[in-house]
């Protein structure tokens, strides 16, 4: 039986996952964190919720068009009206919140959280990969779709060469960063229907109201997301201090004296502003090696879907061919 090692449980990783696993791979999935989904993130404010990474997702692509009618069906996604003249795409988001389709999508699946991955080593028949804890695992293929610059800084740790194409891949791909802030109210906020705010200048790029959103439950939780600049600028800032100047920034939609709490997330590789214009990359290493995620081709949600279905779609017809 094939097998394969996927380092990331975002959306990229998860949906080779499943695809390969379709095709009777034996697959595991290595994830640092404390549970799959990565910037598709809702978090849980006691008793309400809010979704503090990717705020939603559209559909252009029909692969991707059907796996959402399936998600659908299964009442884990609905469309996001958000009534704007220049959205051209459906938007859709979790019914109740953005990790609601990474929990679903790792249902059945090998996953390991909280396994940071230190090094790779090369085997006789693929790599072994470690992880900080001790821990290790084997496989045939490798997959990598954590951002690029952590896989670039993983391969080098573990003293395994590129070639120059791919050293060129990796330099062709950059991440802005964001900072984002929870803000539990003890009323509605002043954001209007369907409960979201762009602004295209000044230190806020983002507001959503949860609750109008549809995902918060009893109390309102409004998202703020800082513009790539100003995240730039004070990502490794004191995070309260900049916290307390961003919620003073969206003061005129806030009613006075509403906020309870807030809670703030640095996100450092938030947007792949530059990516690799292809949807993933084979690696000349001496183990099959695959790099994707949302820094190779179209980008974003439904561009780490597309980078994981052709990942696996790439291995699954090489191994015919063997």
């Amino acid at each position: 039986m094939a097998s394969c090692i996927i380092v990331g449980a975002g959306m990229a990783g998860l949906t080779a996952a499943r695809e390969l696993e379709n095709h009777g791979w034996e697959v595991t999935i290595l994830d640092k964190g404390r549970g799959v989904g990565g910037r598709m993130a809702t978090r849980r404010i006691p008793p309400s919720r809010a979704d503090h990474g990717a705020q939603y997702f559209s559909v252009r692509t029909r692969d991707f068009e059907e796996h959402v009618k399936q998600l659908q069906a299964a009442g884990v996604v609905k469309e996001w009206n958000l009534q704007e003249a220049e959205v051209t795409h459906p938007r859709y988001i979790g019914v109740k919140g953005m990790s609601d389709v990474p929990k679903y999508l790792a249902e059945g699946l090998t996953i390991h959280t909280g396994a940071r991955v230190v090094r790779l080593e090369e085997t006789g028949q693929g790599c072994t990969v470690h992880t900080e804890s001790g821990g290790t695992f084997q496989a045939d293929t490798l997959l990598l779709t954590i951002p690029a610059p952590q896989a670039y800084a993983l391969l080098e740790g573990s003293q395994i060469d590129l070639a120059p194409a791919e050293l060129l891949a990796f330099e062709s791909i950059s991440y802005q960063p964001c900072i984002a802030v929870i803000a539990v109210l003890n009323q509605p906020s002043l954001i209007p229907f369907p409960g979201m705010i762009k602004f295209e200048s000044g230190p806020i790029s983002w507001a959503a109201d949860n609750q109008k959103k549809g995902i918060a439950d009893e109390m309102p939780t409004v998202t703020i997301h800082a513009s790539a600049r100003y995240s730039s600028e004070n990502l490794e800032g004191d995070l309260n201090q900049v916290g307390e100047k961003l919620l003073t920034y969206l003061a005129e939609w806030l009613p006075a004296n509403a906020i309870t709490s807030f809670q703030v997330h640095r996100w450092r590789y938030s947007l792949a502003d530059r990516r690799h214009p292809q949807a993933y990359l084979v690696c000349q290493t001496p183990f099959r090696l695959l790099l994707g995620g949302d820094g190779f081709g179209m980008g974003n949600v439904e561009g780490a879907f597309q980078s994981g279905l052709q990942m696996a779609r790439y291995l699954i017809e090489e191994e015919k061919t063997n």
